[in-house]
């Protein structure tokens, strides 16, 4: 039976969540200019599309962003990821410009924002599955960064959690470009329906 996707993404029983969408990340204060970089090429033009038709059709919007103290406490330590972060010249402090969701992005008023200071995803670190639950939410749309970690650990979280998964490629990154796209093709979309921001547009203006 084919897929119904405009049924899966009903407004009444889906959000979007942006993972790390924010400054210090895929912003001009980014501590991976590479991502960055990467990002700016269709990631966030294609949510600057996406976030604002979904919010006119009631679909509810969670960024969810990453700090870290700068002490350091309650942070994660056990793996390279980890200690790249530590060492870079970017420091994602509580309460700075960094840990802001890139202004073309929000966040509105009606928007939610979980921040986390550990762990490798959203879903991991925040009140992302209650919140969710408390709200109604069935399906998610997963876009951000990155399809190296921490969007495909959303995904899997999501999935292991009973939730159905909507992944627009193209809003999503990773690095390098070929290798996201393997892993979409591959391996998320084992898990997930992949779509576009294009198809997402069209049913929540319709």
């Amino acid at each position: 039976m084919p897929l119904d996707l405009a049924a899966l993404v009903d407004p009444s029983h889906t959000a979007v969540v942006t993972s790390e969408v924010q400054r210090g990340v895929v912003g001009e204060r980014s501590a991976l200019p590479a991502l960055a970089e990467a990002a700016a090429a269709e990631m966030l033009p294609s949510l600057a599309r996406l976030l604002p038709v979904a919010r006119s059709a009631g679909v509810q919007v969670i960024h969810c962003t990453a700090y870290r103290r700068a002490d350091g406490k309650g942070a994660n330590h056990n793996a390279r990821l980890f200690m790249g972060v530590r060492k870079s010249p970017v420091a994602l402090l509580p309460g700075t410009a960094e840990v802001e969701v890139v202004p073309e992005l929000g966040p509105e008023p009606e928007d939610l924002v979980l921040t986390r200071t550990h762990g490798l995803d959203p879903m991991a670190g925040t009140d992302l599955d209650p919140v969710l639950r408390n709200l109604g939410v069935t399906t998610i749309v997963v876009t951000g960064v990155s399809v190296n970690v921490a969007v495909t650990n959303l995904v899997m979280d999501a999935v292991n959690r009973g939730y159905d998964v909507v992944l627009p490629r193209d809003a999503v990154c990773g690095i390098p470009q070929d290798y996201a796209d393997a892993v979409i093709d591959n391996t998320l979309a084992l898990l997930a329906t992949i779509t576009t921001t294009d198809d997402l547009v069209a049913i929540w203006s319709a």
